[in-house]
């Protein structure tokens, strides 16, 4: 996060983005933000380590983008595709090559544009819809969904922040 910008939420609305999803698109633009500031510099061999068996810092990366896709397609009221239920089961294997780092937060930064145009296009009428999650088909609603993709990836956010600094004090 630039030292001379205030946080996304306080720069003002974004244009196009119904009011009520403000916060929501608020949210995923400070965490790609916080993203790219943590990952500066990440050496991309550490991205499996697990310290204290926790989470590593390339599950992160990629649950942040596979969460927001699951999340954002289950909001449009869709099933997860083949692709995405094979995305989730690889998501605790990250990659560890050369240029893996700026790949997975090439791949979280464009999810991120993909909900923005999602949220674009999302009327609020629509909000309180119900909306089935997952196989067992869990109730939730388009709101519920986006608010959970936001606070999901605010909490990884930190996760992952946390993490890299553990690996690489």
């Amino acid at each position: 996060m630039s030292q001379s910008l205030p946080e996304v939420w306080l720069r003002g609305p974004l244009p196009q983005v119904p009011p009520l999803l403000q916060p929501v698109a608020h949210a995923l633009l400070q965490a790609r933000e916080e993203v790219t500031e943590i990952m500066a510099g990440f050496p991309a061999a550490k991205l499996a380590e697990r310290p204290l068996g926790l989470a590593s810092v390339g599950f992160h990366l990629r649950h942040l983008a596979g969460v927001l896709d699951r999340t954002f397609t289950y909001a449009r009221g869709e099933a997860l595709s083949e692709a995405q239920l094979a995305y989730l089961a690889a998501e605790g294997q990250p990659p560890t090559h050369a240029g893996a780092v700026p790949e997975l937060m090439q791949k979280f930064a464009s999810q991120v544009d993909t909900a923005l145009a999602q949220l674009m296009a999302t009327p609020e009428s629509s909000l309180p819809e119900w909306r089935g999650v997952g196989r067992a088909q869990l109730p939730s609603t388009v709101m519920g969904l986006l608010v959970h993709a936001a606070e999901h990836t605010t909490r990884h956010v930190g996760q992952l922040l946390v993490t890299a600094r553990v690996v690489q004090p």
